[in-house]
Formats: structure tokens, sequence, C-alpha cells
């Protein structure tokens, strides 16, 4: 084979795959993982629940239209977001695109929120951001959003239980390069004890430290953070985090654990990398059943 054809070929690869990361980029997909548990007895037939990750303000059509459409079909009771809806920045917080599309999803369904970094962030320091998270959230709140920010509510659906708990860790378990230890009994330190009368869903943005959070008890993560990965190996898991880790363990996806899920979202945005490749943009469809 000549030099020109193989540098021709690799010129063509290199197109498919600068088409596919741009076509990845402006494109989502709707995801649906049956959740069954024991724990659920009683919950009824059809209900869904919708998750939501890592936005970071991308728009799907204007106002986010095909998103919300896409939302509506699943008919959910419930609308979970995970974090990273916008992006904090210093100085200039972008939080427009995530404030339009959540102002108009409550509308339609009941939204609980749990922080992630990019909230937290602005939050945890106003010097550098300013009052743009608590503008944010006051506006989101007046709409009606419940936001649970180390905090937990109940709910009843038919005869089941359900406890939902938002958790913020330490914003130092987001450093790069490194996994920083996780002090012993942060989570319970941070939102109390979980409650075995209740199904236990935990929203905690950062799968890193899963472990922790199934020792507190949870029969439900719900996590993101990750992006995918990246770009995601096929047949495989993703190669890459935010955070410069490599071949993470849980990038994206439904992972049992036991009797208990994890479901770790591939996210609808991007952020600082700004690359997708063989990793979809993704809502998540939830089907509780009894198991």
């Amino acid at each position: 084979m000549s030099l020109k054809t193989i540098l021709a070929a690799a010129a063509a690869a290199s197109a498919c795959v600068c088409a596919e990361i741009i076509r990845e980029l402006h494109s989502f997909r709707i995801v649906t993982y049956r959740i069954e548990s024991k724990k659920l007895a009683g919950i009824g037939e059809n209900v869904r629940l919708v998750f939501l990750s890592d936005l970071h303000n991308q728009v799907y059509g204007k106002g986010n239209k095909r998103l919300i459409e896409k939302i509506k079909e699943a008919k959910p009771a419930l609308v979970l977001i995970g974090g990273d809806m916008l992006v904090g920045r210093k100085k200039k917080s972008a939080y427009r695109a995530a404030l339009d599309f959540v102002t108009e999803l409550v509308k339609l369904f009941p939204v609980y929120y749990a922080n992630g970094n990019h909230e937290q962030r602005m939050k945890e320091n106003p010097k550098e951001y300013g009052g743009a998270y608590q503008e944010y959230k006051t506006a989101l709140e007046h709409a009606g959003v419940h936001f649970l920010e180390n905090a937990s509510c109940e709910l009843i659906c038919k005869r089941c239980r359900l406890r939902l708990t938002g958790l913020e860790i330490p914003t130092e378990c987001y450093s790069h390069f490194k996994k920083v230890r996780m002090p012993k009994g942060a989570v319970k330190e941070r939102v109390g004890e979980a409650k075995k009368e209740s199904y236990e869903i935990l929203m905690a943005h950062n799968p890193t430290y899963m472990e922790e959070y199934l020792n507190w008890g949870a029969d439900l993560v719900l996590s993101g953070h990750l992006h995918g990965g990246i770009v995601r190996l096929p047949g495989g898991g993703g190669a890459v985090s935010p955070a410069f880790d490599f071949f993470p363990e849980y990038s994206g996806g439904h992972y049992k654990r036991g009797d208990r899920d994890i479901v770790v979202s591939k996210g609808l945005g991007v952020h600082t990398i700004c690359v997708r490749l063989f990793n979809p943009a993704e809502a998540v469809v939830l089907e509780l059943k009894e198991g």
C-alpha cells in the first residue's frame, strides 16, 4: 500500500470521526432502565421518573423544545435533576439557558433538584461568583422547583414510600488528577441516616465515591459528572473522566450491586473537554417496579 493511499485513508477516517463528534454534540437520546426492588412493593404499574444531569446550558432546539417534548413523551411522575445544569465561571456565571429550561419543565412535572459541582462551587464561593447562584436558585424556587441541598423529602407513591436525598460532597472531592479520600462518615454527617423503611434514592453527583453512598444505605444512587467518559470504547466503558481519571469504574449506565441499583447518566452537555465520541448525550427514564 502506497504512502499516498495510507494518508488518504487516514484523512477519510479523521473526517468521519470529526463528523461523528459534531453529530453527537448536537443530539441526544432517551435511555430507559428498569429498577426492581422488594422495597418498591405497592408502587403500582407504569411509575416512571426522568433523571437529568450535566446539561451545562446545552440547548436542543429553541428553548430546549426537543428535549422537553421527549420528556413529555415519557410521562414521568417526577423529574429528578442531578446537577451541573449550568456553567459556573469566575466573575461571570452562565445560567440563562438552564434557568429557562428548568422553569418550563416545572410547569409540566414536579421537579427535584440536587446540585452538582458547578452549582455547589458557585454557592460556596460568593466572592468569586457574586450572587449568581442565589439568583438562579431563587428564581427556580419561585417557579416551584424543590432543591435538595444535603436534604431529603419523603413521597408516597401508591402504597410505596420513596425518600429522595440530594447530597453535596466536600468540594475537594472534585479534584483533578487524583482521588481525594472522603472523610469517614461524611455522607451521614451531611444528610443524616438512611431510613430502612423507605426506598432510598440518593442523588450524588460524583460517582467516584459509590462505596460511601452504598454504605450509607442508598437503594438507588443517581449520579452523573463523568459525561460518559468523554470517549467510549466500543463494547466497553468510558475512556477518561473530566477529572482526567482513565477508565473510571462508573462512567455511565445501569449497574447492579446485590439488590441495589446505580444509574450514572452520561449527561446532556459538555464542559471543558467539548468532545463526545461513541458516547451520545442522554436523558434517563427510570421505570420503577416491585421486584
